[in-house]
């Protein structure tokens, strides 16, 4: 079966600062989104197949989800909010490996702690990158409990950006992932840089840096997962035909909707955003 939209990242637990639990990670926003938007959507992950089952229950019908056995899923402490927020590795499902067959039209790479890989067996029309968790690490010495940091991608994960056909990543890993950037842009990749509810970036193939006005936000709630929204209704939007610009607005109106809601029951469909960039356009055009 040939997919519309496929994820491959860890789907993690997100263990959040009241003790409750929910499900996270880049590759479960961003399918999700993707599943709302009118996409069939495909999630390859690693982790304790039952546990990551049970998680995502209310979201199956949504989602085609395979799971890459492990003794562990991967479990996050998560504290804080926005370019504050604090993760730690209360548990890592590992790496996923190389033998992944893919057949989508779009393969959106989306690892939270190092665990994507960097080839795979199959086609897909546009390959789309969030490279967070290829900035980070975390010093496993220090047990189930270790903080996430910031870190610079190697030259295997550079050689990966240049191969892609979009990025997104937010302004707290701007410079961890400045070679990154580098390549993409040299490849002729749209490039856009978050920066939670302020003003983001754009770096498109020939045009100088441009900034992104963020959409209006009445009320911020949970931020949560906010930058895998606005990275998939992106990547989605480039692939439908839009150009880097329009798309990146179409993106900010989803993840301001996503942010006035509380977890993935936020996630928006397309009439949502539809409705949200009338706001934006009006508001454009009354300044």
């Amino acid at each position: 079966m040939r997919h519309q939209y496929t994820t491959i990242g860890h789907v993690t637990i997100d263990v959040l600062e009241d003790g409750s639990r929910r499900p996270g990670g880049s590759a479960f926003y961003a399918a999700l989104q993707a599943a709302r938007l009118g996409l069939s959507a495909r999630i390859i992950t690693r982790g304790l197949a039952p546990e990551l089952e049970l998680l995502l229950a209310p979201f199956r019908a949504q989602l085609d989800l395979e799971v890459l056995g492990s003794e562990h899923t991967t479990t996050l402490l998560t504290s804080g909010a926005g370019a504050r927020r604090e993760q730690r590795v209360l548990a890592w499902a590992g790496g996923i490996g190389e033998q992944i067959e893919i057949n989508s039209d779009i393969l959106h790479l989306a690892p939270i702690a190092r665990e994507t890989p960097t080839s795979w067996h199959g086609s897909c029309s546009l390959l789309a990158l969030t490279p967070q968790g290829l900035a980070r690490a975390w010093d496993e010495r220090s047990g189930a409990d270790a903080l996430l940091r910031l870190r610079a991608p190697g030259a295997e994960q550079v050689e990966l950006a240049a191969r892609c056909d979009a990025l997104v990543l937010s302004e707290v890993e701007r410079d961890s992932c400045a070679a990154l950037i580098a390549a993409a842009a040299r490849a002729g990749s749209p490039v856009v840089i978050t920066a939670g509810g302020a003003n983001g970036t754009l770096l498109a193939p020939g045009e100088q840096e441009l900034r992104l006005e963020a959409a209006p936000v009445r009320v911020v709630r949970d931020d949560i997962g906010a930058g895998d929204v606005f990275a998939a209704a992106f990547f989605i939007a480039l692939h439908e035909g839009s150009g880097a610009h329009h798309a990146a607005l179409f993106a900010s109106a989803a993840a301001a909707v996503r942010i006035e809601g509380v977890g993935a029951g936020a996630i928006p469909t397309r009439t949502d955003i539809e409705r949200r960039l009338q706001e934006l356009r009006a508001r454009q055009q009354a300044q």
